[in-house]
């Protein structure tokens, strides 16, 4: 069932948190509906610019929203991630979305309040959630790309008055993650203190964590044995972090690079055991099956569904 995504964001403040898992591929969307059925959970699916532009306007939109007619017992909405001004708009107006974020975050203070105000005026006007990020990430997905000398924290005071300039719905935090395979490095972790000084400047307000994804050391190793060349060093989100950071105001985590992890290694594998193949849909039924396991587990993680006792979460 299709759905608006501020609801799902309050009904989960401070207890769980929504997953948003991007896709750029069929396969992907119907792996992340596979594993919000088995987890009974809601989900977002999640498209960024850079999507658009590689399957077309409305393509994986609309993908979605076929696809989501095989599970009818599945709560989810279509989220636009890391969009400009003219992506959120045309997003708001293709009547596929429930929710869009517009990223003005490399813009100036004052710029990026003016372009997400206008994004969440025109939101408003056909029930749309609003999303927009204040601090800098560091790293590289798609075409964003900040380096570490660029990124910084969110400011909790800045954060207060952008919400109440802006009227936006949620927001994007800085708190110590980043985008692409590494996340951290050393011993660095989601910054804690940070997010709870965010929290209390905006109590009960809807906080997201971007480039959050864990990435799987076997991943890493799987896919360099079948030929890969990823840094070892690589690392994310410790798992235990997450709940931490649900119970100070984090009601939406965005998995990206897991997935990606995850196709590769699966292909990578598939085509250096069956080098006869010529089908590309063998490893693609492999892929989503291992997709829906990798979103169910998440799922969990987060607080959702029936198995949330599993992960150590209590109602």
């Amino acid at each position: 069932m299709f759905t608006a995504s501020l609801p799902l964001l309050k009904q989960a403040y401070g207890q769980r948190a929504i997953g948003a898992f991007s896709v750029n591929t069929i396969e992907q969307i119907r792996g992340v509906f596979l594993g919000a059925s088995a987890a009974d959970s809601p989900v977002l699916i999640q498209v960024s610019k850079r999507a658009r532009e590689y399957a077309g306007a409305d393509v994986l939109e609309s993908a979605a929203h076929a696809i989501a007619k095989d599970f009818p017992q599945v709560t989810f909405g279509v989220h636009l991630d890391h969009g400009d001004e003219d992506h959120a708009h045309a997003c708001i107006d293709s009547g596929l979305y429930s929710s869009v974020m517009v990223d003005a975050s490399m813009r100036s203070f004052e710029d990026n309040i003016a372009i997400t105000r206008r994004v969440v005026q025109h939101a408003r006007e056909h029930g749309i959630t609003t999303e927009a990020e204040l601090g800098r990430l560091g790293g590289k997905e798609d075409d964003i790309e900040v380096t570490d000398k660029d990124a910084f924290f969110t400011d909790p005071a800045m954060a207060a008055e952008f919400v109440q300039r802006t009227g936006v719905d949620s927001l994007a935090v800085a708190i110590g993650t980043s985008h692409g395979l590494k996340k951290f490095s050393g011993d660095a972790r989601l910054n804690l203190t940070r997010l709870e000084a965010i929290q209390s400047a905006l109590p009960g307000y809807p906080l997201v964590l971007h480039g959050a994804s864990m990435i799987s050391s076997a991943e890493v190793l799987r896919i360099n044995q079948a030929g890969g060349r990823l840094d070892t060093t690589s690392q994310g989100v410790p798992p235990e972090q997450y709940l931490k950071a649900i119970q100070r105001g984090i009601t939406k985590i965005n998995i990206d690079s897991d997935s990606r992890l995850l196709m590769t290694r699966v292909c990578r594998e598939y085509l250096r055991e069956h080098p006869e193949t010529v089908d590309f849909r063998l490893p693609g039924e492999v892929f989503i099956q291992a997709m829906a396991d990798l979103v169910q587990h998440h799922l969990v993680l987060f607080g959702n569904g029936n198995h949330r006792h599993n992960a150590g979460i209590e109602n």
